[in-house]
């Protein structure tokens, strides 16, 4: 399992945030919770596969993209492809290991 620095940050907006390499948590007891830290693994890989800098630019253009689409900030967050790719994947503990580069293009919708 690839390992990645978990840093408490208790005015984090979220649970847990990806920002390579780290992955950032609200409370110190997110620590044990596998799900997260597996759903912002997957997030690491992504950024990984888009040098940061594709990430985050694909990430915001989807997001943008998703709120004209759907006008509520939370259906728009949870049809950004990588984070359906991640929410999809989270609870499968091994699937860093197996999974295809580029996997979140399969979640693409249009």
């Amino acid at each position: 399992m690839m390992r990645f620095p978990v840093i408490c940050v208790p005015f984090l907006p979220m649970a847990g945030m990806a920002l390579f390499p780290f992955i950032l948590i609200k409370r110190s007891e997110y620590k044990g919770d596998q799900v997260l830290l597996n759903h912002e693994r997957i997030h690491i890989v992504q950024q990984l596969e888009l040098l940061l800098v594709g990430f985050y630019l694909l990430y915001f253009l989807n997001y943008l993209i998703n709120l004209l689409k759907y006008k509520k900030h939370e259906l728009a967050y949870l049809n950004i492809v990588f984070e359906k790719e991640a929410y999809r994947r989270e609870s499968e503990t091994s699937y860093l290991k197996r999974r295809e580069i580029w996997a979140w293009r399969r979640f693409l919708s249009f």
